[in-house]
């Protein structure tokens, strides 16, 4: 402890980058955008001389001006692109806790946390998975009468309150296992092999933890079982419903969008005879809440049931930081909490923080990462980049927030937050209410109409009318002049289920790039509405995500215009034997290299490397498109009917089993899969069309690629990632190929679009 007058070690420690590493990456940027600039300038200095600057020889040449400003617009817009990613790895930073500091001083004095789990759809979210989770953040190492778990079941499901009682149950005797051997980590789900052992070994030969294993196990699967059976059958036992009054709430239910609001603490600290485990240590408050729905009113998806538990919750725990979760990142690491506080209590810099964000990890990823769910070098490297520019981007799940500021407290630098901690009478009023009265008084907060002539939702809460309400939130909170830090211990934080079809990821990535794209058009636009509010480096970071959509425009021109070009031999880059070609040459291999270094040392494979860049490419032509123009459309008052979507985390085993061997699950129709293959067939039509005229042309194969290297090229590598495209149109026989009518389309499309460039005069 320090002296009084000295200023305390603090609780955590920020260390930059290497100079060496800053050096050499900055020299590499220079020489990246000296090799851009080139480009630039190669494009406009021929723009008005194409005749005599592209390709002399070429007497079509001087009528390529239509495809070769197309050319300029795109490479202008990447290379702009480009210098918004530096700003995610100029100065990146790293954090370390120190939580042993933590304890020394604030032990007996630790805020409230109340942990919000929300929940939209048993069917696409299995109850099991939801308790897992439930039961891992109920487990954190951190006092229990200072810790609530509310769920916030947006289906209004009785299968999931059943299984919440289930949880609770099961808890009272898996809170003290996991306690009693220091289990890491602890949800029960991550030991479906059995149970590994505790961090702990000194129990390995203990007959007491064989015992306590064999139990604690039998617990769980029984659980498991009856709540799987709920499930399936889609009923609660007559028994269980006839025996809990809170099943008593759904006797008015009608639908999910048509219900009252439906509120139970089933576990409560200040409940000193029904909320104890099997040891008698007080179990943390658990509350289950199904917000009130009326389909004449918008419930504004996640961020309007975050809102309604942040009222809730304000009534019944008030913790002073919020924690919130997706029901599928299950905790795995029981000192998460302590580490975030390292940073709100930091006695020095903690007042400024807003909200501590830790990454997205997820369990059972193939080898190669088929779908590249582990985003390796966001977590590992553009997160901490974004981190050193001012604060991390708020992503949804992981995120400590602190409870006043997401109720919209301003910024003020003098401000002392634990001493704010410290002189709170809230325990007080609880002690006072019964959980009936609680429960009754708090249902109001959850209705439709309370937020009505209230500033919830713009400048309280999370922020509504966004795709992606949290991205949104955190620059709002930026813009107030919050900071936020990212936190990536060496023992992640918390663990989810990987997509594992590429539907799923594409449904995903689409709703993200139009969320982003609606921050870009609204009033929260970090280009302007930002301006002066937040650093320059943070208005690049979130500009970088926001321009994903209208960045699907310059990526579909490069997979599709050069490739056609190659059929009416129109060149587009210049020559081998050019000067001119060097720029276009060192910027596509240094940018390749730099990606596949950067891709290694954060973890990955070279085939893992190959398959994010087949990802790259299909969420960008086909996602990110429909994104585009969705969002124009609806901009220009013809919106399309389209939802939150919910990405299921069900598999069918024989999906599961061809992810495991890294095979690309299509299974069914949809636009973006028809426009992906039309692009892969393409492609392939305009690579074998000009190989066929190479080979049979006067000019010979050689001088036909020495004119066209990189075109040709260009179209190689697109029919390279597009293998497994073609072979899920023709040689796939199992379910998870493309269908028939999606490859008659795709072709029928391809070919037309080759044939009509063909025959296009304008052109040439």
């Amino acid at each position: 402890m320090a002296k009084k007058g000295e200023i305390p070690y603090p609780l955590f420690e920020t260390r930059r980058a290497t100079d060496g590493w800053l050096i050499t990456y900055r020299l590499f940027s220079i020489s990246l955008f000296i090799g851009i600039f080139s480009i630039w300038l190669y494009r406009f200095s021929h723009l008005f001389n194409i005749h005599g600057g592209v390709e002399e020889e070429d007497d079509d040449g001087e009528k390529s001006w239509v495809v070769w400003v197309g050319s300029l617009a795109a490479e202008l817009f990447f290379g702009l692109y480009w210098l918004l990613t530096q700003a995610l790895r100029w100065n990146p930073v790293f954090r370390q806790t120190f939580k042993h500091r933590l304890s020394q001083r604030y032990e007996h004095s630790l805020p409230g946390v109340d942990v919000f789990v929300c929940t939209a759809d048993p069917d696409k979210e299995p109850p099991m998975m939801v308790m897992n989770t439930v039961l891992s953040v109920m487990a954190y190492d951190y006092p229990s009468d200072k810790l609530s778990v509310y769920l916030s079941d947006d289906a209004a499901s009785e299968i999931t309150f059943y299984a919440l009682l289930e949880t609770c149950s099961f808890a009272k005797k898996w809170l003290p296992f996991c306690k009693r051997f220091h289990m890491e980590p602890r949800s029960p789900s991550a030991h479906s092999d059995g149970f590994c052992l505790p961090t702990s070994s000194d129990h390995d030969d203990d007959s007491i933890w064989i015992q306590e294993l064999a139990a604690i196990k039998k617990l769980y699967d029984d659980m498991e079982r009856r709540i799987e059976d709920a499930t399936k059958s889609g009923q609660v036992p007559r028994d269980v419903r006839s025996m809990h009054k809170g099943f008593s709430q759904w006797d008015a239910y009608s639908s999910r969008r048509d219900h009252d609001t439906i509120l139970k603490i089933l576990l409560h600290t200040k409940d000193s005879l029904n909320s104890k485990d099997a040891d008698g240590s007080v179990m943390p408050t658990l509350v289950y809440l199904a917000r009130e729905k009326r389909s004449q009113y918008h419930h504004h998806f996640k961020a309007g049931a975050m809102n309604s538990l942040i009222r809730v919750s304000s009534k019944i725990s008030n913790g002073k930081i919020i924690l919130n979760v997706d029901c599928d990142m299950a905790s795995n690491s029981s000192e998460s909490v302590r580490d975030a506080l390292c940073f709100f209590m930091d006695e020095e810099k903690g007042h400024e923080i807003a909200f501590v964000q830790f990454p997205q990890n997820f369990v059972g990823v193939t080898k190669n990462d088929l779908y590249a769910n582990h985003v390796q070098v966001f977590n590992k490297l553009e997160a901490h980049g974004s981190d050193g520019c001012g604060g991390s981007l708020y992503i949804g799940t992981g995120s400590f927030h602190r409870r006043d500021i997401l109720c919209g407290r301003k910024f003020n630098d003098q401000h002392n937050t634990i001493n704010d901690w410290n002189n709170d009478d809230d325990d007080q009023l609880i002690m006072e209410e019964s959980l009936q009265k609680q429960e009754q008084e708090s249902k109001p907060l959850a209705s439709c109409t309370y937020e009505q002539n209230t500033l919830w939702g713009s400048e309280m809460g999370l922020i509504y009318g966004c795709a992606v309400e949290d991205v949104m939130t955190g620059l709002s909170i930026h813009s107030k002049g919050w900071r936020s830090v990212y936190c990536n211990p060496e023992r992640k934080a918390f663990l989810g289920a990987p997509l594992t079809t590429l539907g799923q990821v594409l449904v995903q990535q689409k709703r993200w790039a139009e969320g982003d794209f609606q921050i870009l058009v609204s009033k929260y636009s970090p280009p302007w509405h930002a301006y002066g509010k937040l650093s320059v480096g943070l208005q690049m970071v979130y500009c970088n995500y926001c321009f994903w959509a209208p960045k699907s425009l310059p990526i579909l021109y490069y997979c599709i215009v050069p490739s056609l070009c190659l059929l009416k031999g129109i060149p587009l880059f210049p020559k081998i034997s050019s000067p001119w070609f060097i720029p276009f040459a060192y910027v596509i291999l240094a940018g390749n290299t730099s990606s596949l270094v950067e891709f290694l040392s954060c973890g990955g494979t070279v085939q893992g490397w190959w398959n994010e860049q087949r990802m790259w490419l299909y969420k960008r032509t086909s996602s990110f498109f429909f994104a585009f123009v969705e969002s124009i459309l609806k901009l220009l008052g013809f919106p399309l009917a389209s939802g939150f979507a919910i990405t299921t985390k069900v598999a069918e085993q024989d999906a599961s089993q061809r992810y495991e061997k890294e095979i690309m699950e299509f299974r069914g129709s949809s636009p973006m899969f028809t426009l992906l293959a039309t692009l892969a067939m393409l492609n392939l039509f305009c690579f074998l069309g000009v190989s066929m005229d190479a080979l049979i042309s006067e000019d010979g194969f050689i001088r036909v690629l020495k004119r066209m290297i990189l075109q040709i090229m260009l179209c190689g590598v697109l029919v390279l990632i597009n293998v497994p495209i073609y072979e899920g149109l023709f040689f796939r026989k199992d379910k998870g190929g493309l269908p028939t009518s999606v490859a008659i389309k795709s072709t029928i499309f391809a070919l037309s679009a080759c044939v009509l460039f063909k025959a296009m005069n304008f052109i040439t």
